[in-house]
């Protein structure tokens, strides 16, 4: 009896043995591509303190998405939600000035301009990108021990942010546009540029038509503004402060179960405010607002059933399969769509889930997305902008501009993951 249950531990021991070596990364199975990355930042610091030409200078230095010599696409800029996600792998010590002056960058772009532009380029001014102010900052507090002078002085930067771009209700703001609701939007009154300011350019769920829907991610994001403005204004013993965004967000939550959450497919769905209907569209904005911490325990489950529809072999793919995720009307390429998976939204969904204590699942995505970014890496000794999670040995669908390596967000996505789900 005892050699059997011997060898009944024994094969126990051999399978979990196997499920390691299949599932888990070693740090020397990403150390050569650690070692690129850290090598890599250096190519993507500039400082313009001055404008020069279209380029607006800003005072401290920063970072751009991406730098290859002679690339006909190349960097000068800042970008707005680009800049947070770089930061994820940068919460150090060692970055702790680049990233400060990151953030007084955008506060110094926001005071001059009265919105953060899609970037630092004059051209831009009139669009802005995924609103991430008030997470950058809370994170910075958290991580670089910062005062609550600091803290108090960025938030009020951020609920004019909020107030003025995300809740204008006319030109040269006129987003907020149903039921206290907000649209990507742009000055000029032109779908294609509004979808830009999604940051996913381009994408079927809007079906080139930007300007008519109420996207889940962005009021997933304006919830988190509201909830962080409230977070902040009871550690300043604030209460009638807190009670004001606090309701604000409830407001901004029950609109948007009635109107985006689909009980049958478990998700949510952009909303059509023009024809009062959901798109129909699954993709990985559906995860914004479990990021945020909106969606009841209920809805966190159906969210996780939900992931089989992304999941592949090197991440979750940013639409389902479908074809309208390869085409919008007028045969406009769209990149952020299967089969191509991103880095921001690798992220965003590992956050969500491990918010609501899904966290096998969240690295078990984690760890299928360094595998097959280090299936790349291994073979070209590059990162990419985005990754054929289909098939991560075949390059991504391109978009409307020339494909990227470098790359700012996947190097830092992928170091951060790494701290994460290796270093342990």
């Amino acid at each position: 009896m005892n050699r059997m249950i011997a060898i009944e531990k024994a094969k126990v021991y051999v399978g979990e043995s196997i499920h390691r070596k299949k599932y888990n990364l070693m740090p020397s199975d990403v150390s050569a591509a650690r070692a690129y990355i850290k090598e890599y930042w250096t190519h993507l610091i500039r400082n313009h303190p001055d404008d020069e030409g279209s380029l607006i200078g800003v005072p401290y230095p920063y970072l751009v998405p991406s730098y290859a010599e002679g690339h006909e696409f190349d960097y000068d800029e800042l970008y707005y939600w680009d800049s947070y996600f770089m930061a994820q792998g940068l919460w150090d010590e060692e970055h702790k000035d680049l990233i400060l002056g990151i953030i007084e960058d955008l506060v110094y772009l926001f005071n001059r301009f009265k919105i953060i532009p899609n970037s630092s380029q004059f051209y831009m001014t009139g669009r802005s990108q995924p609103p991430f102010l008030t997470s950058f900052i809370l994170e910075a507090e958290a991580n670089y021990k910062m005062d609550m002078n600091w803290l108090n002085q960025k938030i009020e930067v951020a609920k004019a942010e909020y107030e003025v771009v995300w809740m204008g209700l006319r030109k040269p703001n006129a987003r907020q546009v149903y039921r206290g609701l907000s649209r990507y939007y742009d000055y000029n009154y032109l779908n294609d540029i509004a979808e830009t300011e999604s940051g996913w350019d381009m994408t079927p769920r809007f079906n080139r038509k930007a300007l008519n829907y109420l996207p889940v991610d962005l009021n997933a994001l304006l919830f988190k503004y509201e909830a962080d403005f409230a977070s902040v204004a009871r550690r300043n013993d604030d209460k009638e402060e807190a009670d004001k965004w606090d309701k604000a967000a409830e407001a901004r939550k029950q609109t948007m179960n009635e109107l985006m959450w689909d009980k049958f497919r478990g998700m949510y769905f952009d909303y059509d405010f023009t024809r009062q209907k959901r798109g129909n569209v699954s993709s990985l904005a559906s995860y914004f607002p479990m990021w945020a911490g909106m969606v009841s325990e209920e809805q966190a489950g159906a969210l996780v059933k939900s992931i089989k529809k992304f999941d592949n072999k090197g991440g979750l793919a940013t639409t389902d399969f479908s074809p309208l995720s390869q085409f919008v009307s007028g045969s406009i390429p769209t990149q952020w769509a299967y089969p191509n998976g991103w880095a921001p939204l690798q992220f965003i969904t590992v956050q969500a889930l491990n918010r609501y204590g899904y966290h096998k699942e969240a690295k078990t995505i984690a760890t299928k997305w360094l595998r097959g970014n280090l299936e790349w890496f291994n073979g070209h000794n590059v990162f990419l902008e985005k990754y054929n999670v289909v098939s991560p040995e075949k390059p991504p669908i391109k978009g409307l501009y020339p494909s990227q390596v470098g790359f700012g967000w996947t190097n830092s996505i992928f170091e951060r993951f790494c701290k994460d789900y290796v270093d342990i």
